[in-house]
């Protein structure tokens, strides 16, 4: 099965435990040196129709992850998920 990042932005993530909704993939991050996918990360809840920004992102770890699907991406997230505040990116 030959899958593109593009086509994992595409599907939503849930947790197998709670049936929480997470989102949808937004970015990944990769380990450069060895060439391999660490972690997804799936962006977090608009707050108040995003007019007061966003709550901090989903960084969902690699072996968390159960199954990839068609259209779904399932996680075991047993603990408090991992969470980071977005990075204010600077217009050039």
């Amino acid at each position: 099965m030959i899958s593109y990042f593009s086509s994992l932005r595409y599907k939503e993530v849930i947790d197998i435990h709670s049936g929480f909704r997470l989102g949808y993939v937004c970015d990944a991050e990769f380990d450069e040196k060895e060439g391999r996918l660490l972690s997804l990360i799936t962006p977090g809840r608009a707050r108040f129709f995003g007019l007061l920004g966003r709550e901090d992102d989903y960084i969902l770890p690699w072996p968390c992850i159960v199954r990839l699907g068609s259209d779904i991406i399932l996680v075991d997230v047993k603990e408090d998920f991992c969470r980071r505040k977005r990075q204010k990116r600077r217009p050039f």
